[in-house]
């Protein structure tokens, strides 16, 4: 109990504060609609349909509050900025944001369905009860004022017509009800995940109806077809003149009883939050229009893309990200890629592995450009081989992996291209011990690296061996443990490294650390790490695939000890 607090406490507890706010919104307003007096007609007519329509609309307005929050990149980084002196737990949590996003999209979700049965009832109800149908009472609540039509309480005003349908397609809250679940279905099926890896143009444009959707969330409550009952003067006496309709307008106590549609509430909201995302967009905009140059191109091996590119005024952090758009491709798509450099270095850099069509198009063209081409003359050969190859790049973005240097003991996990954001982390460390920063706390890193092919090692090998070399020469060989696992190989591969078993660099990437083949034993890693730094506070950051990050975050809550003074495993996951 006390492994999973240190690891999801917080975590738990903001989803218990959300959830509980849900609850307490559906139930208030089901009984507020069940039991209010002024709605006693409505639900003669309605039934529990009433309640049931009402109450999900409340959770509704509530969400879709939230929903955009998640995805303003700049806001949270802003906010993660302000949470620097805070504690990792807090900052931690705006790296979930993903996590959040989807659990608000699935209560959005839940509740339109809700919402919507709920009210194809009523509409039923409402159109039987018009053609009188049900009883007395329910005919003489939807004949009201037939002539001058504003104080009514049945919204269906044609007699003639059998097809609820039609209503539902003809009025404002029905068309933008169809218009809002619609979008949302698209919405909601275009961002599983298996079309959202090979489909992603499918994914990013469809995601977009958000726009449709909150358009049409705005005017759905203008048509007001849930409508109450308002005082008289006299007032309207509901438990005698409920029996006696026909005497309605004829006797004092019972006036005819006056009704009118609640005030349209869901734009309050979301007003606040939809300019905080129109702001956000401006700057993505603002961030777009600045120039990027192109200060090298390099193609890697297992079709990787190298850019290291110059932006005037960029500031980064190690393991950040940046949006890249490239208009000559899509003018609309953009894509999310950690940066490989440190901040030390004078230009950022990213690497692009070919994984769909924006990416296989980007290196179909930068392979036009002859290998290691950089500065003027890399300018002069993109203008004479015509590639508007104009980039946009917004960004950078916090990650988990900013806090690295937070902890005095790191495990840092990549797989395949998720290397990228270690690559940032041990450049800049490589910088650090080369000025000697008195600020590095850092004592003890462990680095995993798991690849298909061996190939893919190639490009991040030299940085190894530097380090390697570095901290040889300072005499710190013990601060950089790092092992390479190759989880797929053929036969030949095994005879070349049988072959050449006794040598002392490895074959495959001429590290004096041999390749491991397989998968790590992660028990046996924790154990190790563990034993090593036995009171020290461990960061685990990953960036690789979602089965291993929960792998990973099962082992961090069970080498965790329950006295804060020794070992505790802290999980940290890269999210795009």
């Amino acid at each position: 109990m006390a492994n999973c607090i240190v690891n999801y406490g917080f975590s738990s507890f903001i989803l218990f504060v959300w959830m509980a706010i849900n609850i307490f919104l559906f139930v208030w307003f089901y009984f507020f609609y069940d039991l209010g007096p002024q709605f006693f007609y409505t639900r003669h007519i309605l039934g529990s349909a009433l309640a049931w329509a009402r109450a999900p609309a409340a959770v509704l307005n509530f969400n879709c509050m939230l929903i955009l929050l998640p995805v303003c990149r700049n806001l949270l980084s802003l906010l993660r900025g302000s949470f620097v002196r805070c504690s990792r737990t807090m900052r931690k949590q705006l790296d979930k944001n993903l996590t959040f996003h989807k659990l608000v999209a699935y209560m959005i979700a839940l509740m339109t369905a809700v919402h919507t049965i709920a009210h194809l009832f009523n509409l039923e109800r409402y159109n039987n009860s018009r053609q009188g149908v049900y009883d007395e009472l329910s005919t003489a609540l939807s004949d009201l004022a037939d002539t001058e039509n504003t104080t009514y309480l049945n919204p269906i005003r044609i007699t003639n017509l059998q097809i609820p349908t039609y209503f539902g397609f003809t009025s404002i809250a029905g068309l933008t009800g169809v218009v809002i679940t619609l979008a949302l279905i698209l919405i909601i099926t275009s961002s599983m995940e298996v079309i959202r890896r090979s489909y992603f143009e499918v994914f990013w444009y469809t995601h977009h109806l958000f726009i449709i959707f909150f358009a049409g969330l705005v005017f759905h409550g203008a048509g007001r077809i849930v409508r109450s009952q308002q005082r008289t003067n006299p007032p309207h006496n509901t438990t005698f003149c409920k029996d006696h309709p026909d005497d309605w307008g004829q006797i004092p106590e019972c006036p005819i009883p006056q009704f009118a549609g609640g005030f349209p509430q869901t734009w309050m909201y979301v007003i606040g939050p939809m300019v905080i995302y129109i702001c956000e967009r401006l700057v993505r905009f603002i961030r777009y229009m600045q120039s990027v140059r192109y200060k090298k191109i390099v193609m890697r091996p297992s079709k990787v893309l190298e850019l290291q590119l110059i932006k005037n005024g960029f500031k980064m952090e190690v393991g950040q990200y940046v949006f890249v758009n490239c208009p000559a491709i899509s003018q609309l798509e953009w894509h999310p890629f950690t940066m490989t450099s440190a901040p030390e270095e004078d230009f950022f850099s990213i690497h692009i592995r070919s994984a769909g069509d924006w990416t296989d198009k980007l290196i179909d063209i930068m392979k036009k450009v002859p290998e290691g081409a950089e500065g003027p003359n890399l300018v002069f050969l993109l203008t004479k081989f015509l590639f508007a190859l104009r980039l946009g790049v917004d960004g950078p973005f916090g990650t988990a992996s900013e806090d690295v240097f937070d902890y005095e003991v790191s495990m840092l996990i990549g797989a395949g291209i998720g290397v990228t954001p270690f690559a940032s982390i041990l450049k800049s460390i490589w910088y650090k011990f080369k000025d000697s920063d008195p600020k590095l706390r850092t004592r003890k890193i462990y680095f995993y690296w798991l690849c298909r092919e061996t190939h893919a090692f190639e490009w991040f090998a030299d940085l190894l061996q530097v380090l390697e070399k570095e901290m040889e020469e300072r005499g710190m060989g013990d601060f950089l443990t790092y092992k390479l696992y190759l989880t797929g190989w053929d036969q030949s591969h095994a005879t070349h490294v049988m072959v050449h078993f006794d040598k002392d660099t490895d074959v495959v990437t001429g590290l004096k650390q041999k390749t491991h083949y397989g998968r790590p034993i992660w028990d046996k890693e924790f154990e190790q790490v563990r034993k090593e730094n036995p009171t020290s506070i461990v960061g685990t950051f990953l960036c690789g695939p979602e089965a291993l990050g929960k792998v990973l975050e099962k082992k961090c809550a069970k080498y965790s000890d329950v006295d804060p003074r020794k070992t505790r495993f802290y999980f940290n996951k890269e999210n795009f």
